[in-house]
């Protein structure tokens, strides 16, 4: 789970934001917007974050996705470059580092951890956690002339000499210390905890326009994801959907095709062998099962409306955080849903997930009407500022002179644009060069 997480000099972002899950004093909803069993932390399940477009609602995500990749997929040569752009709206942020922090849960144990860097290298990176005090796991530092790393552990973390010389080896002047632990082979339980969260509990930014069709049915196949679950939030969503049915079949491919895929694809060496030796790709389809006046209608996926595919596809990732711990950042989460499907949604979510995290992006505005379901703590807003950079700030920050925390007065704030984050539009008449 996250605790903070902290960007400065990324994109569209300047100055240092921060966005924070741990809950304000307030008891106002309890019961389902806070994470149970995190000691003495208070953390929130849901972070929602408005804004107008370009005004670096998207860059909060794609931030956090960044840091993932730069973990997980460490450059193999050292003259790659780090592919980012830092603030280019001013002459000195484009010369300076960026930095990353971000605090978070692991197995109950807090963790923090910090890097700085530029398009050439990693300048700077550390490590802490929590066991119960604060300690440090391993500091890194750069020396930039000479393209060396030099890493010192805490002196309560236990490392042999050979392991810190080959893990240093591995880590190039443009990976991070956790990205050089992963190409080596030795066993550290807090890098391996660091690892294993940033891999298997933050997830990618979802987008509007990603699918999530292959990797939820994948899963529904394997047992992974329980079918009858996401027949029954389409039930409850009203879609008259009773069931859900998978059908395979084995097609003849070329051999431009097999070409193309012993190039392109990223399958595993087992389904390659299987393609090879047969000729022959498996194809999926689809299709749900309506019950309609006692008849029951097959239809393809395809044949569906947008609402009722992206429902499906969120159904299946409602199963997977509602049964695991997850980070799932989504971006225009209101992409192709009915305003009630939403806040079906959100709700569901709320009520059934124990330990997952929703971050969140939406125009939606409506659902600041809508107090009994949502938190003052867990909204925020992103604002670009006269120097043209995104600021981060919580409606939590706000008193009671600008915004009265009841049903509607938010709502009536935010479009009045007492709130800010909000277009500053002209008038509607346009003068034409050829009008």
């Amino acid at each position: 789970m996250i605790v903070n997480f902290s960007v400065k000099n990324y994109r569209s972002i300047k100055n240092k934001v921060t966005l924070t899950f741990e809950a304000s004093n307030s008891d106002d909803l309890e019961d389902y917007f806070i994470i149970d069993g995190t000691k003495d932390l208070r953390l929130l399940k849901l972070g929602l974050i408005y804004g107008a477009n370009a005004s670096g609602k998207t860059t909060i995500l794609k931030s956090l996705e960044f840091l993932q990749d730069l973990i997980l997929e460490p450059a193999k040569k050292k003259t790659e470059l780090i592919e980012f752009s830092p603030f280019l709206f001013d002459k000195e942020s484009k010369n300076e580092n960026t930095f990353f922090s971000i605090e978070f849960l692991q197995n109950n144990v807090k963790y923090l951890y910090n890097i700085e860097l530029n398009q050439s290298s990693i300048v700077f990176e550390e490590l802490y956690y929590h066991q119960p005090k604060k300690a440090l796991v391993f500091r890194r530092n750069t020396e930039v002339s000479k393209q060396l790393t030099n890493i010192e552990f805490g002196s309560k973390i236990k490392i042999n000499k050979l392991h810190k010389s080959t893990l240093e080896a591995n880590t190039l002047w443009n990976n991070t210390v956790l990205g050089g632990y992963i190409k080596t082979n030795f066993d550290s339980k807090e890098l391996q905890e660091t690892v294993d969260w940033f891999e298997n509990k933050l997830k990618p930014m979802i987008s509007s326009k990603t699918s999530l069709l292959g990797f939820i049915s994948s899963r529904v196949e394997n047992d992974k994801i329980s079918k009858n679950d996401i027949v029954e939030l389409l039930k409850r969503a009203d879609f008259n959907i009773s069931d859900v049915i998978i059908r395979s079949e084995e097609t003849k491919i070329d051999d431009d095709i097999l070409d193309f895929i012993n190039k392109k694809t990223l399958m595993s060496n087992d389904k390659l062998d299987k393609i090879r030796e047969t000729g022959k790709i498996e194809k999926k389809e689809i299709f749900f099962q309506h019950s309609l006046s006692n008849n029951n209608f097959l239809l393809p996926y395809n044949d569906e409306s947008q609402g009722t595919q992206r429902y499906y596809q969120f159904s299946g990732l409602l199963s997977l955080m509602i049964n695991n711990e997850l980070i799932v950042p989504i971006d225009e989460i209101e992409s192709s849903l009915h305003p009630d499907l939403l806040k079906h949604f959100l709700l569901s979510f709320l009520v059934n997930s124990k330990r997952s995290q929703l971050i969140a992006t939406t125009h939606h505005r409506e659902l600041l009407i809508e107090k009994d379901i949502l938190r003052c703590d867990s909204i925020w807003f992103t604002e670009k500022n006269d120097e043209g950079c995104t600021e981060l700030f919580s409606l939590d920050d706000f008193d009671s002179s600008v915004v009265r925390k009841d049903t509607g007065s938010i709502f009536n704030a935010y479009k009045t644009g007492k709130l800010g984050a909000v277009p500053n539009l002209s008038d509607y008449y346009i003068e034409l060069e050829n009008g």
